[in-house]
């Protein structure tokens, strides 16, 4: 056999496939929503996944503000911040979180599922998220993408 045939293709940021993906977050729990589109951004369902590069597409998440969450955790549920100065720390429920700004919701859950480096902060500047059905973005020509039909 060739062995120049079992050669790993490894992907980088020139060779990337990138696309823009158009996702529809209304009647989804935040969770689910927010790993499928960490795996979306990260690239992992690519063939050509590479762990150390952006090969990941760009998404942009509608509806934020029409999520939902399991169980007891939309009145349970807080997210701690802390000012910097001394009893600064303040929480919010998910709840207050929710009305206050829908799109936070989505991106702290999507960030928390990224690495924590570089790669991952990089990874975050390509996820748009929007409270509403009106998006910045339709010069990208974004590809409509069902995650429930996605994930069966």
């Amino acid at each position: 056999m060739n062995t120049l045939s079992y050669k790993t293709v490894s992907a980088n940021k020139e060779t990337a496939d990138k696309k823009w993906l158009l996702v529809d977050a209304e009647g989804h729990t935040v969770g689910r929503l927010a790993s499928e589109v960490a795996k979306l951004v990260r690239g992992k369902h690519k063939p050509n996944f590479t762990p150390h590069a952006d090969c990941g597409d760009n998404v942009i998440v509608i509806n934020a503000a029409k999520v939902s969450f399991s169980g007891t955790k939309l009145e349970n549920k807080e997210y701690v911040r802390y000012t910097g100065y001394p009893g600064g720390q303040r929480s919010l429920t998910a709840q207050e979180l929710l009305k206050r700004s829908p799109e936070r919701v989505i991106e702290k859950a999507i960030k928390g599922m990224l690495p924590k480096n570089t790669l991952g902060r990089q990874l975050f500047r390509n996820v748009k998220v929007y409270a509403g059905a009106d998006h910045k973005q339709e010069a990208q020509k974004p590809e409509a993408i069902n995650l429930l039909k996605a994930n069966k």
